[in-house]
């Protein structure tokens, strides 16, 4: 569902330019959690961004959902859901009229429209607050919004950039639940994230990124394996120091 082929990202910097991503290859298969593990700076949120057509590659390609990043860019918008720690809830919006928007934006018909918010609503228990104004939620509240805002046109790939960042431990617990969730509904998920335990309980494959590059991919016990290292954390600080 998602293939990446030396797709890479460079900015101008003083004196030339800057790589933020170089030539990272991986595949995301159809109904997988794949954990994009790597330290702050690590270039995940960048190739997150190009996978969701907010960055134009610099060179290489990927595809989302079999659609191109550059030459397909609206479709697939279409098939991707994107949720980051950075809400972005508009203040004075209530949770439904927000959701519902989003859903608009997308050209869902109206009646579907309605037959989806009600589902997303109840799944994430969201009606307790869904006339509540976003000036007015709470931390927890607003990604509840962001989740549904992300899954309300039911997109095939999701991708979650450091999702449970600056959260506390029970709303983390429930963003992790939800995305377990969704991959029981065999939803395709790239997940990015620089928390050891988050990776050994949703992912079922790691990609482990430092400095722009992935260095290495495969399942856990493959990796713990690979470079005989049962401790995940002391595998990951090797990798990336």
């Amino acid at each position: 569902m998602i293939e990446v082929s030396d797709l890479s990202k460079w900015f101008p910097a003083p004196g030339g330019i800057k790589s933020a991503v170089d030539s990272v290859r991986f595949v995301v298969r159809p109904g997988e959690v794949l954990g994009l593990l790597g330290p702050n700076g690590a270039g995940k949120t960048t190739t997150l961004r190009m996978l969701c057509t907010v960055l134009k590659p610099s060179a290489g390609t990927a595809t989302v959902a079999g659609y191109d990043v550059v030459t397909q860019a609206s479709e697939v918008r279409r098939h991707v859901g994107f949720l980051s720690a950075n809400t972005g809830v508009y203040d004075r919006m209530t949770a439904w009229e927000m959701v519902r928007y989003y859903g608009r934006l997308h050209q869902l018909a109206p009646d579907v429209l309605d037959q989806r918010l009600e589902e997303l609503f109840a799944t994430l228990a969201m009606n307790d607050f869904r006339n509540v104004v976003g000036g007015k939620m709470s931390t927890g509240m607003k990604q509840k919004v962001s989740i549904a805002r992300a899954l309300v046109n039911d997109p095939p790939v999701l991708i979650f950039d450091e999702p449970t960042n600056g959260l506390d431990v029970l709303i983390q617990r429930a963003v992790l639940d939800s995305i377990k969730q969704l991959r029981g509904r065999g939803k395709t998920v790239l997940f990015s994230t620089h928390i050891m335990r988050e990776v050994e309980k949703l992912c079922d494959r790691v990609a482990i990124m430092a400095h722009g590059k992935i260095v290495c991919c495969g399942t856990l016990e493959e990796l713990r394996t690979m470079y005989k290292q049962d401790d995940l954390e002391e595998l990951f600080f090797s990798l990336v120091s």
